[in-house]
């Protein structure tokens, strides 16, 4: 009835534009359902298990102290997966937007729980990664971060990490897997990611919470709102009564929060809603 209609998120691309014309720091959330557009798999449903082991399982400290050479083979598997893909539609009208509106002093701000860099390939500059990189490894022993784009990683995982449940382990030794090549140190390395059980790095967190603080406009796209702390950031933000607009292929347990939901694919939904408005002013 006219109650549910009061507070059910509405679809009305009209006055997301107003409101977007309107915005001056925008804040896109975006997860795993933007980079599967790109034929990345997002390790949930048919894609939720590598070999016999679902994937939350892998990704945690405990697998990788346990048996660093698997977890290696599985990353592997996911880098070389994304090394392979190129950003969509999505990607890249943020990009541009955020290109576009930087000229006219407004600001753009991708907090992403996405760890393939698909964003930064397509030209975002102001990217927060909430979960880490796939592209970065970080030393056990010294503590050095550092881009590490090669493919394989490293020789010993040249043609490793098959995801078919029939494929028997490598069982690398340690030594062989990828280490640290600062000087004096050689120490193991894992991808500089957010495994599960382990918490956020509290500076990207900071920074995360200061952009919710000043945003006026919100978008929160391709995520099932189901990984915390992450699912929280946009009703947090629409509890300011900051609009929310949500662009998704199906509902989520966080679309009643919101002011706007978009229902489809990101690639499809997003371009015209992030293109120029004719209220902008373009500086060339």
């Amino acid at each position: 009835g006219p109650l549910l209609d009061a507070i059910r998120p509405n679809s009305d691309m009209l006055e997301f534009r107003e409101n977007f014309s309107k915005a001056k720091h925008i804040a896109i959330i975006t997860g795993a359902g933007v980079s599967a557009e790109s034929g990345v798999p997002t390790f949930r449903g048919e894609n939720e298990k590598w070999r016999k082991w679902l994937s939350q399982d892998l990704a945690t400290p405990e697998a990788f102290s346990r048996n660093p050479s698997r977890v290696w083979e599985f990353y592997q598997y996911r880098r070389d997966m994304a090394l392979n893909k190129k950003p969509n539609a999505a990607h890249l009208a943020i990009a541009e937007c955020e290109a576009r509106l930087r000229k006219q002093g407004r600001s753009v701000v991708v907090i992403t729980q996405c760890i393939d860099d698909l964003h930064q390939q397509a030209g975002s500059k102001h990217v927060l990664r909430v979960h880490g990189s796939l592209m970065e490894t970080r030393c056990l022993s010294c503590g050095d971060v550092s881009v590490n784009r090669r493919n394989p990683i490293c020789s010993s995982l040249k043609g490793k990490g098959a995801p078919d449940p029939d494929v028997a382990d490598a069982h690398i030794p340690v030594d062989k897997l990828p280490r640290c090549d600062k000087s004096d140190c050689n120490g193991l390395l894992r991808p500089n990611m957010v495994f599960f059980g382990e918490t956020m790095d509290s500076h990207i967190l900071t920074k995360v919470e200061k952009e919710m603080e000043v945003c006026d406009l919100c978008l929160v796209v391709g995520t099932s709102s189901i990984v915390y702390p992450a699912a929280m950031f946009g009703p947090l933000i629409a509890s300011r009564g900051v609009p929310v607009a949500e662009f998704n292929t199906k509902s989520t347990p966080k679309t009643e929060y919101f002011t706007h939901h978009f229902q489809g694919p990101c690639g499809t939904t997003l371009p015209p809603a992030l293109a120029q408005h004719e209220s902008e002013f373009i500086i060339t």
